[in-house]
């Protein structure tokens, strides 16, 4: 059996389609499975399921979900195995897969690979496995699932995975010189996450590296409106640097706008809100 999270809920039998249709019984499904082989209690379940408003009949009413959850896997696998893929644990359930069965363990797998293929700076394979890894991803997490209060956090979590599958990939591709076999992918990066200002700068790179430098400078414009418009930001000081190297680059005059850690120059609006909406929580990874 093949259980799918990243992306639509999905769950497949010999090729056979056997997802459950009702809304409470794949919020059951996913649970279950973003904690396979270990015990779901009953609390987690009533969590997700009705948050602080449950009913009387909560307990009851989720042995019926899970009664509805075998019956559709059963439909496919037969009731016993389906009875031992969803197993009864004290206090609650485990849902029994391996990890091939279940793409987020695959994705996780492929990581790993990537992470310790990275700190050899064997980026060949570092882009192979990341890309290995995002290509698990057909969605949002949980796609078609409507998270309650524990679904929720795992879904955010998931999605930061993914952007750091994706930023190691990016690292890699770049060490290994393809910018511009990069760019159609930052910009659909950029255009996905906007205010992500590492992405922003990945494009801006990739394009001055590829002789493109008027429009690495119109990127760069781009994303300092974006965040004056939307945060009342001025870039970071990593992006400033950046862009003052591409001006610089002409000139050959790069006193000054290298920049390390602790030597850099400061941009002029250094991080100072423009506006009050300047506090706002800034969703953006740094630029190395």
């Amino acid at each position: 059996m093949e259980f799918k999270l990243l992306g639509p809920l999905e769950v497949t039998y010999e090729r056979h389609l056997c997802t459950p249709h009702a809304p409470k019984v794949k919020k059951v499904l996913a649970l279950l499975l973003l904690r396979a082989n270990h015990v779901v209690g009953l609390d987690a379940f009533i969590e997700e399921l009705w948050g602080d408003k449950s009913p009387n009949t909560a307990i009851t009413t989720t042995q019926t979900y899970v009664y509805h959850l075998r019956k559709a896997l059963g439909g496919a696998a037969g009731q016993k195995a389906a009875e031992q893929i969803v197993r009864t644990a004290a206090p609650g359930y485990v849902l029994k897969a391996g990890d091939e069965e279940i793409d987020i363990k695959k994705f996780d797998s492929l990581v790993v690979r990537a992470q310790a293929t990275a700190a050899a700076e064997d980026f060949h394979r570092t882009a192979r496995y990341a890309d290995e890894a995002l290509s698990l991803w057909t969605g949002a997490p949980l796609a078609d699932v409507e998270c309650g209060n524990v679904l929720r956090g795992y879904a955010v979590n998931l999605e930061e995975q993914y952007l750091s599958a994706q930023e190691m990939r990016i690292r890699a591709e770049m060490q290994l010189g393809n910018h511009r076999k990069m760019i159609a992918d930052l910009r659909s990066l950029v255009a996905a996450h906007p205010l992500n200002e590492w992405f922003h700068g990945q494009l801006i790179t990739a394009l001055h590296r590829s002789g493109r430098r008027s429009e690495a400078l119109r990127a760069y414009q781009h994303v300092r409106e974006l965040l004056r418009r939307e945060l009342g930001l001025e870039p970071s000081p990593e992006l400033w640097q950046l862009h003052q190297r591409i001006l610089a680059a002409d000139t050959g005059d790069t006193a000054g706008t290298a920049g390390t850690a602790g030597t850099r120059a400061r941009a002029p609006h250094d991080r100072v809100p423009l506006s009050p909406a300047g506090s706002a929580r800034r969703a953006s990874a740094p630029v190395p």
